[in-house]
């Protein structure tokens, strides 16, 4: 499919999971892919490896998030290396542990709130002037934000994802004259990394959590991946300011 030829997207957090299936299936569009990674060199070249052998284009972008300068270095990368960019996915971040309230140290707080808001918001800020009319900007957010309760455990998380879906609505309002649409896709629970520790070696925990959704099984990156290339084409010109529920009927 050629959905994206000629545009270039950047996908933040792009190298493993959901970020590297996007960024697979932005580069099967058509798209020059910009995938952005914080540390896992060796992860960014696969990705990339990937989208290339498929007969796509993309490059790795290193920049930690969270970190004094980090936009600006994120930017400065990739203004090395494209001209403008039509998607950009902000999909990067972290749990800030599993602690809940009561146990969430002040520092932690402040980490996930770095690397899942403060980050993207000052991305695009700065990325507005670089983003071509008619462009599409992706939030990768959680559906934990409808229903906090599942999950009181990551509650920071869940309310740095709160703030994320707020900016969506802003962002999409003030973006609409220049034909930008502004989105946000909220996956359930996914079988990547960020799960392992709970999900992959306790059966238990997977036949509960297969059982949430009416589908019977886990969600899969690319079952999220699949929204956000919608999300990133012509198809959804009409389409913005929307939390789009990607749980598999989990909210149900």
């Amino acid at each position: 499919m050629n959905a994206l030829a000629g545009r270039t997207a950047l996908v933040t957090g792009g190298s493993r999971g959901i970020g590297r299936a996007i960024a697979q299936r932005l580069g099967r569009d058509g798209a020059r892919v910009a995938v952005h990674y914080a540390r896992d060199d060796a992860a960014a070249r696969e990705t990339v490896a990937s989208i290339e052998a498929a007969g796509g284009s993309a490059f790795p972008l290193r920049a930690p998030l969270g970190v004094p300068g980090d936009v600006e270095a994120l930017w400065k990368a990739f203004d090395a290396e494209a001209d403008g960019v039509d998607v950009i996915v902000n999909n990067a971040g972290i749990n800030g542990g599993r602690n809940g309230v009561a146990g969430t140290a002040a520092e932690d707080f402040d980490r996930v709130f770095a690397v899942n808001v403060r980050a993207p918001f000052f991305l695009v800020q700065q990325g507005l002037r670089r983003l071509r009319d008619g462009g599409r900007i992706i939030n990768v957010s959680t559906g934990l934000t409808s229903r906090p309760g599942m999950m009181p455990d990551i509650a920071a998380y869940t309310m740095t994802k709160g703030a994320m879906d707020s900016f969506t609505a802003a962002l999409a309002k003030e973006l609409g004259p220049r034909g930008i649409t502004v989105n946000a896709v909220a996956p359930g629970v996914i079988d990547t990394d960020i799960n392992a520790d709970w999900l992959r070696g306790d059966e238990e925990a997977r036949q509960g959590t297969a059982a949430m959704s009416p589908f019977g099984r886990i969600g899969q990156p690319e079952d999220v991946a699949d929204v956000a290339a919608f999300l990133a084409s012509d198809s959804s010109r009409w389409v913005t300011g929307q939390w789009i529920d990607a749980t598999g009927g989990a909210l149900l």
